[in-house]
């Protein structure tokens, strides 16, 4: 996997040229979850995982985090309100033992538990110290179409006790995956007169063969 960090890194630094406005938009994910439905297992204390997942010019700020409890492993359950294309991910933690060490990506499995974790991961990462939020680690984006539900696996960190999180943040497009469904199928069903038209073609085609 140390390959992959190696890219990832490259990878970031031509992020750093984008307008500061448009990067922040292009990390509005955070607003197509589902945050009732959002889970975080072996959070410290109930409700604090949702909190990490917030505006781009929040990512900096230092009152809202989740630290684990039993061990330093964390398992975010994010459910979207569509379908989305994830691009990319950044986490930011402390500058410190504390931070993440390796992430494990899972997609598309409601309810995972960390009995699930032993699965191969659609991707992982080693992660690099970020307390600043500006390492971006791109994801392989074939893998990462239509998902409905990301799982984000903190399996370990630098060697503490426990592992705290300030932000995730999550780049991509997002698509009303219902809606569109619904479209087509009154676009057929509203075609479905024209069939006469395409009688009247069928004898010149067969004539013309």
């Amino acid at each position: 996997m140390s390959g992959h960090g190696h890219d990832h890194g490259h990878g970031c630094t031509c992020e750093h040229e984008h307008d500061p406005a448009e990067r922040g938009l292009e990390y509005g994910l955070y607003q197509r979850i589902d945050l009732e439905k959002l889970q975080c297992l072996n959070e410290s204390r109930d409700g604090d995982g949702k909190l990490v997942f917030k505006p781009w010019d929040q990512r900096r700020e230092r009152d809202k985090f989740v630290d684990s409890d039993a061990d330093e492993e964390l398992l975010f359950n994010i459910p979207f309100t569509g379908s989305v294309k994830l691009k990319s991910i950044i986490i930011s933690g402390e500058d410190d033992d504390t931070h993440p060490a390796e992430i494990r990506l899972f997609k598309n499995i409601p309810q995972m538990s960390f009995d699930d974790t032993g699965r191969e991961p659609e991707q992982s990462f080693r992660l690099n110290k970020d307390p600043t939020a500006e390492l971006e680690y791109p994801t392989k984006i074939a893998r990462f179409t239509n998902v409905e539900h990301l799982s984000i696996h903190i399996s370990k960190n630098y060697g503490a006790e426990n592992t705290r999180v300030y932000y995730i943040g999550l780049r991509g497009e997002f698509t009303e995956a219902h809606r569109h469904e619904v479209t087509i199928c009154n676009y057929e069903l509203s075609a479905n007169p024209a069939d006469h038209k395409v009688d009247s073609i069928v004898p010149q085609t067969s004539f013309i063969s």
